[in-house]
């Protein structure tokens, strides 16, 4: 398996001598377990809990008992004898056991020198009693999404491109080949198995199992995440029909020709939204920080991998025909990848994406996308075209304080000088898909 990019923020808690138990957040799938196990292989000792697994676990944390204690049960447990070192205890499905979460405290409190907890749970929002919450300020957070661009390069074996992408060294000469790759991630997204399956065979349409696999399992999950047979059917409802709406703003009321109610939909789609299958982008009117969501707006619906989505919809074969992916479905998958791509450039788990419409009743303008650097709010437009065809672009700049822009598409990375029709200059960043990944990197350059 391929070394994913969450090692380097593990290998950096690790370091932390004030470190607390770390819970990994992120929807099933993603890869929480075998990033674990490989991150296990730099301790002495390692003890793997899965609650759902192994339930007789679960007793272990209900005695009275010093975590020492404890923790030469664990080691009976797991038929381990302890090495001299550094040992890392790695927690399972944890929301099975509210008592194992209470617990986390004590294994903060007890500071152990040379022990690292980490804990992990699919559905840890969603499964637990609302009187029950984790540790406050005994525990720390890593979020994990799937794969990112650089990581796909990676997995297949292209490590001198991705240092050439991390650099921002991709020459002309290069252009087409790391776009033609971009291409084929947008394809088939960044769910770790699929990644490592088609690193492995180079074969989309044996893809098809693995996507179908995941699907059933999030259907299958409905039951634990619906507390009533209306949310049950309506969640169901969400997963079937909702793919085909990716980046789309959407209304709830009726969501995809259905006869649910608003709050039904809405309740739905933040029970799914705990589960980190897909999240509601609401849009800011602000130019000047802070970013300020306006929830009284239809939101925007973008879904956890573009691959799941070109599945789920349909969508493949028009993606895989396609020569630009701003040509394919309406423009639709290059604004999911790109949220995919702007969502992983930070792993607080709290972490989502913006966009941005006029404050004016009589103005419909619209830029894809906002993100918050520094002091600056920066509008990022997906699109190819002439300049003077981003006039919401445009209309952002003549409210915004500073002069940079970016838009994202197919071509070569450029910088142009250019001018409002109400006089205002700014530099607008012209960046393909596959630097999205390095985009702080480029603002840094341009921004300052």
């Amino acid at each position: 398996m391929f070394e994913r990019n969450a090692i380097t923020k593990l290998k950096q808690w690790a370091a932390n001598s004030k470190r607390k138990p770390l819970i990994l957040r992120g929807s099933r799938q993603v890869g929480k377990t075998t990033l674990v196990n490989s991150f296990a292989q730099n301790f002495e000792n390692y003890l793997y809990l899965n609650f759902e697994k192994m339930p007789k676990a679960m007793a272990l944390f209900e005695k009275e008992q010093e975590i020492p204690e404890l923790l030469a049960e664990i080691f009976l447990f797991c038929n381990k004898e302890k090495q001299t070192g550094k040992t890392i205890l790695f927690i399972d499905e944890i929301q099975n056991s509210k008592t194992a979460i209470i617990k986390l405290r004590y294994f903060y409190e007890e500071k152990l020198s040379d022990l690292y907890v980490i804990v992990a749970g699919s559905m840890l929002e969603t499964m637990l009693n609302k009187k029950i919450s984790f540790p406050v300020g005994r525990v720390e957070y890593l979020a994990i999404r799937p794969c990112t661009f650089n990581e796909f390069l990676r997995a297949i074996g292209e490590k001198i491109l991705e240092k050439a992408l991390l650099d921002k060294r991709i020459s002309e000469a290069l252009h087409d080949k790391t776009m033609n790759l971009f291409n084929t991630f947008t394809l088939i997204g960044g769910m770790p198995e699929v990644v490592a399956d088609y690193a492995e065979n180079r074969d989309f349409v044996k893809l098809n199992r693995i996507y179908e696999s995941l699907l059933i399992s999030y259907r299958d999950d409905v039951e634990k995440y619906a507390h009533n047979d209306t949310m049950n059917q309506t969640i169901r409802h969400i997963l079937q029909a909702g793919w085909k709406f990716a980046a789309e703003r959407i209304t709830l009321g009726g969501f995809a020709d259905s006869a649910y109610k608003a709050r039904e939909i809405g309740e739905a789609l933040h029970t799914l939204e705990k589960t980190f299958i897909l999240e509601l982008c609401y849009p800011t009117t602000n130019t000047v920080v802070p970013i300020n969501k306006d929830l009284k707006r239809s939101p925007k619906l973008l879904w956890l991998d573009c691959g799941l989505v070109n599945y789920a919809a349909n969508m493949q074969k028009n993606i895989f025909g396609a020569k630009d992916i701003l040509d394919a479905w309406r423009g639709k998958i290059a604004e999911q990848v790109v949220a995919q791509e702007l969502l992983a450039l930070d792993s607080r788990v709290l972490n989502q994406r913006d966009f941005w419409v006029r404050n004016r009743t009589d103005s419909n303008a619209e830029v894809d996308f906002v993100l918050q650097y520094d002091n600056k709010v920066i509008p990022i437009e997906v699109k190819s075209g002439h300049n003077a065809h981003l006039k919401s672009l445009h209309l952002f700049m003549d409210e915004c304080p500073h002069n940079i822009a970016v838009r994202v598409w197919s071509q070569p990375f450029s910088v142009d000088k250019v001018k409002t029709q109400a006089g205002k200059e700014f530099n607008l960043i012209n960046m393909p898909f596959y630097y999205i990944g390095i985009l702080e990197k480029i603002l840094k350059t341009y921004a300052e």
